[in-house]
């Protein structure tokens, strides 16, 4: 069972304990923390409360996580497109349409289901559902990963990107035209108070910072490269929105019309990391999938023959 202290700061006084406790880094669900407040797992100054006490400045809040019910995740034979591999430390590229690591109800057909069968060394930290899992990224979203082998270098692995000194650069398709050559969008990002399963630019969300450059123009639709500085959940989709170019193909993020590509246009091409042992800087380029280059190509031309593209 793991310990998290919180204490109630003055910008969340009056504040529901659920809403509070929702909105902190952790990503907690505002149900989750209902449960554990009615469980009891969750105290304030001492005493347990209801999920709707009012917060006062300096309350001591003390949640005790109850440990993860054991799942039975299997291993799968899977053709992984592994990039490097030592003792340490696995690069794979993951494909779109694949789910990064198993969930109630979702527990197979996952990265950590192929990376189980390819190797029996997975770090341990994040527990039986993502062995090996130091970072993730979306379904819908292909690209490199890096995958720890080993507790210490997971560790420090983690403290890379705790720094912000992790390289993680990705192509995307956005809706509009933007007109400047570059742009740094440096604003919170937080759970959707209307929708908990989105999330948006928030006052008191987490520092979200994505710098991006213009690689084409196109009629109705630019080509970007973007960089993460931080690693929030759909940070560079929820970025893009806020400034107002949404990518291409994102059914969440996205205008109603937008193309059909089953899922958005981004892929996390690039990946460069302090290797946790030798600590020389390696960095690894995995090329956009061919649906992506597809559509670019889709773009370029109606841009030669001066036609709308759908």
């Amino acid at each position: 069972m793991e310990n998290i202290q919180h204490l109630i700061q003055e910008n969340e006084k009056g504040k529901r304990l659920d809403a509070v406790l929702a909105g902190l880094e952790h990503n907690w669900s505002r149900n989750q923390v209902q449960q554990w407040i009615k469980e009891g797992n969750v105290t304030v100054n001492g005493s347990t409360t209801k999920p709707n006490y009012k917060s006062v400045t300096g309350d001591e809040i003390l949640i005790e996580i109850p440990d993860p019910e054991p799942l039975d995740v299997e291993s799968e034979e899977m053709d992984l497109d592994v990039y490097y591999e030592d003792a340490d430390v696995l690069v794979v590229n993951k494909p779109k349409g694949m789910v990064v690591h198993p969930a109630p109800g979702h527990l197979t057909g996952t990265l950590v289901n192929g990376l189980m069968a390819h190797c029996k060394d997975l770090s341990g930290i994040n527990g039986v559902l993502r062995p090996g899992i130091v970072h993730r990224i979306d379904k819908d979203t292909s690209g490199l990963l890096m995958v720890a082998k080993n507790d210490s270098a997971h560790e420090k692995l983690v403290q890379q990107l705790v720094d912000k000194s992790v390289t993680r650069k990705y192509m995307a398709v956005v809706h509009g035209i933007i007109p400047h050559d570059d742009g740094t969008i440096d604003a919170p990002i937080g759970r959707d108070k209307k929708d908990r399963q989105s999330m948006t630019v928030v006052d008191g969300g987490k520092q979200a910072i994505t710098h991006f450059k213009v690689i084409e123009r196109f009629k109705e639709f630019t080509l970007v490269e973007c960089e993460l500085e931080t690693g929030r959940t759909h940070q560079i989709r929820v970025h893009m929105k806020y400034i107002g170019y949404p990518l291409a193909g994102d059914p969440k993020y996205g205008p109603r019309k937008t193309p059909n590509l089953n899922g958005q246009a981004l892929h996390a091409g690039v990946l460069g990391f302090v290797h946790p042992s030798t600590e020389k800087y390696v960095e690894f380029t995995a090329p956009a999938p061919e649906s992506f280059d597809h559509f670019v190509e889709n773009l370029r031309v109606a841009v030669d023959n001066n036609q709308d593209t759908d």
